[in-house]
């Protein structure tokens, strides 16, 4: 695909539409911004859980922060030409639990305002904070978000091979995909697909390629124009270093 091409699709991507719609904001522009806040809420709620310890005051302060955010043009604050979502949305909640620390009164959950859903129990369950764990909340915001960023990639790669009916070859070679380390070589893994280890290693090679590609259109819903994913990617995979 050329770059004129390149840009163009870009120019629909999810945080793009949210930006370039700003004050005039539209139903398709809150629609993109709904879908960023339900794949991305929970690096926010690590770091709201990591700043006030208490989960249910967390969840509280969570749920109203998305509530507000979808509810008013506080994207209209976002710089068009330095926005990232990742940076937009921890500046938005910081500015938000500075002003609503003491005084926030969470709607109930359940209350119906809320146009996304936040899956508590399911995150809690993930978060596992070591009490002698010094971590910032921002540190452990970027790590987290970068993990959600990889599951979300994960995820749609094994939607795509399940619709292609490669569910089973996806499943025994995904451990290759990353680089990880594998349980299992190329041999193992070619014996129960039935199929040749070269076929098997061609195969791997076709999913690390789409794995790539899914990890760039995903970045690329976040950030405000493609010369920005490569910065985003290394800024990104940086967060995963100890």
């Amino acid at each position: 695909m050329d770059e004129k091409a390149q840009r163009f699709d870009f120019q629909t991507t999810h945080w793009s539409l949210v930006l370039e719609a700003g004050l005039r904001s539209s139903p398709d522009s809150r629609q993109a911004l709904a879908r960023l806040c339900e794949a991305y809420w929970c690096p926010l709620y690590f770091y709201v859980r990591r700043r006030v310890g208490d989960s249910h005051k967390a969840e509280d302060l969570t749920q109203e922060f998305f509530t507000r955010l979808l509810d008013k043009d506080v994207v209209a604050t976002a710089n068009p030409y330095r926005g990232r979502f990742r940076s937009f949305l921890l500046t938005s909640l910081k500015n938000f639990l500075s002003n609503e620390w003491d005084k926030a009164k969470a709607q109930k959950r359940g209350g119906g305002r809320l146009l996304i859903s936040l899956d508590f129990d399911k995150a809690n369950s993930r978060m596992k904070f070591d009490a002698a764990d010094n971590e910032t909340p921002e540190r452990l915001y970027e790590r987290q978000w970068t993990m959600t960023l990889l599951e979300l990639v994960m995820s749609r790669l094994r939607s795509e091979s399940a619709a292609a009916n490669k569910e089973e070859q996806f499943e025994l070679l995904k451990s290759f995909i990353t680089g990880g380390k594998s349980t299992s070589g190329y041999a193992d893994v070619a014996a129960r697909l039935q199929m040749s280890e070269t076929a098997a290693k061609a195969a791997a090679h076709r999913l690390r390629n789409r794995y790539r590609q899914l990890l760039r259109q995903e970045i690329a819903q976040t950030v405000a124009g493609p010369d920005d994913v490569d910065d985003e990617i290394r800024r990104l995979f940086k967060s995963l270093e100890s």
